[in-house]
């Protein structure tokens, strides 16, 4: 047990320290290249969308078909369905204090909160991340012989991947609407912590959380989809590079797919 927490842990301590990378481009460059944050986006797109499928939809699946409590396919999507709304609630929530915020703050103040709400938005989508780690491992520990620790791994280097661009994303606009770069740096960095705060927390859960299993893989599963339509699809077709950024989707499904097959 405490193995397999110490591994959880160096796994999501892992995709928290890939945010912090990302972050750190504030430092060296003055403006994102639209063209490669595209490509990043693009790519870190496809990697969350086979990782959503073959790392938690059909380990849930599987589990939700060995369990024989109900339906397979209503198990995943019940978690899936979940997932997502938790995702739209929270978006809601955050869009609805910027609305007030503007209303009732200054203008330097709004723009203050402005940022505080941006890093809340991305902390709050990072919660389903580490969340999908833990629930990899906590089913390494129950035993579960469709999950194995490189399956969990695997799952945990496509977060890491698509990590990178978030941090960019927090850290580049916040520099660029006049916070110092060490602060916007700061703040990416802060977005990620809730990852392996998640993880240890769902592990150390395992003993309410088995019964729930294949609902909560799905439950991340569908919050991580939701983050991908809803924001990264959007924005990596942005400035006319939508080709070239679906080209970046295709690679990243295929070597995330490749990973938790071979992996897995």
């Amino acid at each position: 047990m405490n193995d397999i927490v110490f591994y959880a842990l160096l796994a999501t301590l892992g995709t928290w320290l890939v945010t912090a990378l990302g972050a750190a481009t504030v430092v060296l460059f003055k403006s994102p290249n639209p063209k490669i944050l595209n490509l990043m986006l693009g790519f870190a797109a496809g990697v969350m969308i086979a990782a959503s499928f073959w790392s938690l939809l059909q380990p849930a699946i599987e589990r939700a078909e060995a369990a024989g409590n109900m339906p397979a396919f209503l198990v995943a999507t019940l978690g899936f369905l979940c997932g997502a709304l938790f995702m739209w609630g929270s978006d809601k929530c955050v869009t609805y204090a910027q609305r007030r915020s503007a209303l009732a703050q200054g203008e330097k103040n709004a723009r203050l909160n402005r940022i505080i709400l941006l890093v809340l938005s991305m902390t709050l989508h990072n919660i389903p991340e580490g969340m999908a780690v833990g629930v990899l491992y906590a089913s390494w520990i129950s035993g579960t012989t469709t999950i194995t620790r490189a399956a969990a791994l695997s799952l945990a280097i496509g977060i890491a991947i698509q990590n990178f661009p978030e941090g960019a994303i927090i850290s580049m606009p916040l520099h660029s609407t006049g916070s110092s770069k060490l602060r916007a740096f700061v703040y990416g960095v802060l977005s990620g912590i809730v990852e392996p705060i998640a993880g240890i927390l769902t592990i150390l859960a395992i003993g309410i959380i088995e019964p729930v299993m294949p609902y909560l893989l799905s439950f991340a599963a569908g919050a991580m989809i939701y983050v991908v339509i809803e924001e990264l699809v959007p924005e990596m077709s942005e400035g006319g590079h939508s080709t070239r950024a679906t080209i970046a989707f295709m690679v990243g499904f295929c070597l995330m797919m490749t990973l938790d097959v071979m992996l897995g």
